[in-house]
């Protein structure tokens, strides 16, 4: 691929961005792309070297904030018309009841998903916290003389021992999905934008 198409599909992936933003993207990469020709890499293993379009684009949304995302899909490309305000004011009671019901749900399986990942780790705590004292006090009682007590007990903080261990991994591992889950939930939102942005 050369420099030039690259930097059009570039273009052409960030569409709803910024313009500004858009701009400055473009003239890094083009920028970089400049920087590798001039060490002596050919113009074709330049653009490879810098990466897919794709994975560019991406990487971009991610780190551009919501909030601008946001700012620019609703930013009006034309002055409205006294009509089309008109309409906005009478649908209001539909729409934004709409949006606060559609809000509310995502944030009720936003809240939801994190009070799992807190349960959890909460019963991980307990686990530890029973396999600790119950070997403290499996000890005590062995060494008040009631050794059959106390070896319950001991056995009874080992099992518990034996969870928390496990339950410590699938800890672990929930909490790493819920985070990565979190991350492409975001990801795909601002793909939203930026692709409803392309296709107007």
């Amino acid at each position: 691929m050369t420099k030039y198409e690259f930097l059009q599909r570039l273009r052409e992936g960030l569409a709803g961005l910024p313009q500004s933003d858009i701009e400055e993207r473009v003239a890094f990469y083009s920028e970089m792309i400049d920087d590798l020709v001039e060490d002596g890499v050919p113009e074709e293993d330049a653009v490879a070297q810098v990466g897919p379009v794709d994975r560019v684009v991406r990487q971009t949304v991610a780190e551009t904030p919501l909030a601008k995302l946001v700012k620019e899909r609703v930013r009006p490309r034309r002055q409205l018309r006294a009509w089309e305000i008109i309409l906005i004011v009478l649908g209001s009671p539909i729409w934004l009841s709409l949006l606060l019901v559609a809000s509310a749900l995502l944030m009720t399986v936003y809240i939801t998903l994190w009070a799992f990942i807190v349960s959890i780790w909460a019963i991980e705590i307990s686990l530890v916290a029973g396999a600790v004292a119950s070997a403290v006090a499996g000890v005590f009682y062995a060494v008040q003389g009631t050794v059959t007590q106390g070896m319950a007990l001991i056995g009874a903080g080992l099992v518990l021992a034996g969870l928390a261990i496990f339950g410590f991994f699938l800890c672990v591992l929930v909490s790493k999905a819920a985070v990565l889950l979190t991350v492409k939930i975001a990801l795909w939102i601002k793909s939203l934008f930026v692709k409803g942005r392309t296709e107007q």
